[in-house]
């Protein structure tokens, strides 16, 4: 096995890399394993227009790209790897990843993301960028005038759908049930709205378009006792509709990352997200409840999901690492000069 390294960072997104230039600039030489989906939720944007510094906006994969090149250029490395099992009560960290190989750290930063929920509708994976999104906030802007839907049902369908009606002309909330998840506020804060309609029973089968016309229309499916896809599934005959549409977008949740933190000591909510602690005086901080072990971006973070926000806790953590081993190298210190005397 090799040396420990002084610090791994998992996940290349914003936040991951983020957390490497600060790292890589305080001489850490940190270690960024990729994953399986190097760049994160970024590469799946084809214009970011609200982070900080391009006026005239950035391509997701554009950005991630010169984030790597930031860090790779103060002494960051990058390898393709995914953790499959961490233990993190050993000194140093140990971690296994899923092609076999161990690798060990003093320090770890969780910078893994979390995953958007896909529907599994004909032609998502192709549109995905292109006029189908699972951020209003991201993307809204990019929909003024348009006819667009929200797939979803829960609090967060509700607030991306009364994001989305200060830009476009219509929005249409598609729920395969007849009732919302929501709170009963924000049911009816979207109800309320002139720009928001509904439609119950009814999930969406397909969407239609290209990468170089976006989104031009979907295909939904409804029954009337809802669930319609188990519906086809079972052979029962539903009703289908196309739709004249400009935007879609998802919104039935986020799934962390986080698997490979299910049997450690770091604490995850019940969502699995996981929970990071507050300094002495309150305030927040990177750190996780176990020693050495840092978290940054979306999955540690249920709420903003913002490139930005990402990349400001991804310097967070290094930072807070950076403090942790700066401390365990001081006791290694003082442990010495006492063994001399």
């Amino acid at each position: 096995m090799s040396e420990p390294h002084e610090l791994v960072i998992a996940g290349s997104g914003v936040a991951g890399l983020s957390a490497a230039v600060y790292a890589a600039r305080a001489d850490l030489a940190p270690l960024v394993l990729e994953g399986d989906e190097p760049g994160g939720q970024l590469t799946l944007t084809t214009d970011v227009e609200n982070y900080l510094g391009f006026p005239e906006g950035v391509g997701g994969m554009e950005l991630i790209q010169r984030g790597k090149e930031q860090a790779e250029r103060f002494g960051a490395t990058f390898e393709h790897g995914r953790i499959e099992t961490a233990t993190l009560d050993s000194d140093p960290i140990k971690l296994s990843l899923a092609g076999g190989e161990t690798i060990q750290t003093q320090a770890l930063i969780v910078a893994t993301g979390a995953s958007a929920r896909w529907v599994g509708a004909e032609n998502e994976e192709e549109l995905m960028g292109y006029g189908l999104s699972t951020c209003a906030t991201c993307d809204g802007a990019f929909h003024r005038e348009h006819d667009v839907l929200v797939v979803g049902g829960g609090d967060s369908a509700m607030e991306e759908a009364l994001f989305l009606a200060k830009f476009a002309d219509s929005v249409t909330v598609v729920h395969r049930r007849e009732e919302l998840r929501a709170s009963d506020i924000m049911a009816r804060r979207a109800r309320d709205h002139d720009a928001i309609s509904f439609r119950w029973n009814t999930e969406l089968e397909a969407i239609h378009g290209s990468q170089t016309d976006g989104v031009t229309g979907a295909t939904l499916i409804s029954h009337s006792d809802g669930y319609p896809t188990e519906q086809v599934a079972d052979g029962v005959d539903v009703k289908r509709e196309v739709v004249d549409i400009q935007g879609v977008f998802y919104a039935i949740g986020h799934t962390p990352n986080t698997e490979f933190l299910t049997d450690t000591p770091v604490e995850l909510d019940s969502a699995g997200y996981i929970q990071t602690q507050t300094n002495a005086a309150g305030r927040m901080t990177a750190k996780t409840g176990v020693d050495g072990v840092f978290a940054a971006g979306d999955v540690a973070d249920p709420m903003y999901r913002q490139a930005i926000t990402a990349a400001g806790t991804g310097s967070m953590a290094a930072l807070d690492a950076e403090a942790f081993l700066d401390s365990q190298t001081s006791e290694q210190a003082v442990e010495s000069d006492q063994l001399v005397q």
